[in-house]
């Protein structure tokens, strides 16, 4: 025991892991998520249950780090032009929805008997979804590069802007706003958090998207693999870590900034690769920290209270956030999946409640309500997710396109001018390419993506292109189909692009598809189909560099 209590660090971690690894383990077996495993292991070996207990400060810093890197490989993965692509959904979706369960929140507080700073806390903690668990649900279903991934990421990256500037607002809270020195005090506070925000953003994209490619570089020539991996480890901590001290900015969206800077370098997927191991280690640690810190006995003692708050959770903001996918046209599989990835609370609600606790405005009783919240909607959450996208893929979503949805719907003129065409499924970079190097006097293109922003500008360059998804049949007949000279699919998510293939197959058997794949096993469905062409990336690059190398 003597170590253990010398030890701390070291305990933690490898008790923390240990338990982890039990769990996870143990629910896979049950065909549970392992993360439902993770967040056991923390209730077991935390405070509140008996037998060894963990440090809780040591287990949530290390939980911190692993938050940091999963957003540094965020960063890497994602783009400003991805952000732009869905920046009025995300902007608007994020903000639409943090008020509404903000009122809630508040509303919540009045049946309780708090005051309404507790509310507005609690509102604000319940409000924004959980980084880690929204990724781990995309990158499982192979969904992080397709627009349902894309609108995700950019509407978590607006809600972490917003609880930033949230945690300015929580101090003044607790001082009182009855006079216009208190008003005036909270406008400077707001200023100056915009001011910092702005100027961190603006010192990384100016500084920081030329600094970092060129001393990875640097770094690279030294041919040293452990090199490379410290100064790829270092960026991410180091540059979260001063972007919390000197601009007030979350070590989150420091490290997320961090990432989309060394993007522009060509080392990005090594940089990735080498992070990866430590980010998947450390991620774990925070779903054990979540365990830790929830006390059981809230369940028995305020049943109704923990109903009411996980009501909140995962019904309210999936019909909030599914209303407003849909008001802005998106496919009803889109919306579906959006909804539910996003009905769960994490890493900033727990950073908002012990904000709160640490001025006075958040007792036990509240603290506990969203600890019991966000264990059961981030143990639920992966259950649903995977549900609603097997469901998703069982029946095909089909359903009637909207007349009045223009952007669903070729022009009747479109119509009759297309002769020898080709049906290009997915507007990402891979359809961009090949929308940019084809031969449009050969053949003319009709382009369907469910990126309705992308669809637009397509159509401003005379491109014709249909807003909808590829799944549905009636798109699919929409885009010509039956008329089409060849069928172009570059989506990456596999089990789209097989529903897909089947349904050109059944609606023109003869037509000429290409498809992108990812493995042995795609590969042989697509020949099964009668595929003309299966690319698979890493074959295509070797056989491209044996070409070179050895001319036919």
């Amino acid at each position: 025991m003597s170590v253990l209590h010398e030890l701390p660090l070291v305990s933690t971690i490898a008790i923390g892991l240990g338990m982890a690894f039990v769990c996870g383990f143990a629910a896979s077996k049950l065909r549970l998520s392992p993360l439902v495993g993770y967040l056991l292991a923390g209730v077991i070996i935390g405070p509140h249950s008996p037998g060894f207990i963990a440090d809780l400060d040591i287990a949530e810093q290390l939980s911190e780090i692993g938050v940091v890197l999963l957003l540094f490989g965020v960063g890497l993965h994602f783009s400003i032009q991805d952000f732009i692509e869905v920046r009025k959904i995300a902007s608007f979706g994020a903000v639409t929805r943090i008020l509404v369960i903000m009122a809630a929140g508040i509303g919540m507080a009045h049946f309780m008997g708090w005051s309404m700073g507790t509310g507005l806390i609690f509102g604000l903690a319940i409000s924004v979804a959980s980084t880690v668990v929204m990724l781990r649900a995309l990158e499982e279903h192979h969904l992080l590069q397709t627009i349902t991934g894309k609108i995700a990421i950019g509407w978590l990256v607006v809600e972490d802007v917003a609880m930033v500037l949230a945690m300015v607002l929580i101090p003044a809270l607790a001082v009182g706003s009855a006079n216009t020195e208190d008003h005036t005090a909270l406008g400077l506070q707001l200023l100056t958090a915009f001011g910092k925000i702005g100027l961190f953003a603006a010192i990384m994209v100016v500084v920081g998207k030329r600094v970092l490619p060129w001393l990875l570089t640097a770094v690279s020539r030294t041919g040293s693999r452990e090199l490379f991996t410290l100064a790829a480890i270092s960026m991410a901590m180091g540059i979260a870590f001063g972007a919390a001290i000197l601009f007030g900015v979350s070590l989150a969206l420091g490290a997320f900034f961090a990432g989309m800077m060394i993007r522009e370098s060509d080392l990005n997927h090594e940089v990735a690769d080498r992070v990866l191991p430590f980010q998947d280690a450390f991620a774990v640690l925070f779903f054990v920290a979540v365990g830790m810190l929830f006390d059981p006995d809230v369940i028995v003692e305020q049943p109704l209270q923990v109903a009411v708050t996980v009501v909140l959770i995962i019904a309210v903001k999936f019909l909030v956030t599914f209303g407003i996918v849909r008001l802005f046209r998106y496919p009803m599989k889109t919306s579906l999946l959006i909804s539910v990835g996003l009905a769960q609370i994490g890493e900033f609600s727990f950073i908002l409640i012990a904000l709160g606790a640490t001025v006075g405005l958040v007792d036990a009783e509240v603290r506990n309500l969203v600890l019991a919240g966000a264990l059961i909607s981030i143990a639920l959450n992966p259950v649903l997710f995977r549900w609603v996208r097997d469901w998703c893929i069982s029946c095909g979503m089909t359903q009637k396109i909207s007349e009045k949805d223009v952007l669903s719907h070729l022009e009747i003129e479109e119509r009759k001018a297309l002769k020898h065409f080709i049906v290009l499924i997915g507007a990402g970079r891979v359809g961009n390419t090949i929308s940019k190097i084809i031969d449009h006097a050969a053949y003319d293109l009709v382009v369907v993506d469910e990126n309705r922003e992308i669809v637009e500008k397509l159509r401003r360059k005379d491109i014709h292109a249909i807003a909808g998804d590829a799944t549905e049949r009636d798109i699919l007949l929409e885009a010509q189909v039956e008329k089409a000279d060849a069928i172009m699919i570059t989506l990456p998510d596999p089990f789209d692009t097989r529903r897909i293939v089947e349904l050109v197959r059944a609606i023109k058997p003869d037509v000429r598809i290409f498809v992108r794949s990812h493995n042995d096993e795609e590969t042989e469905f697509f020949r099964s189909q009668n595929v003309e062409l299966t690319v698979i990336p890493t074959e295509e690059i070797a056989r491209r560099m044996v070409e070179k190398l050895i001319p036919a």
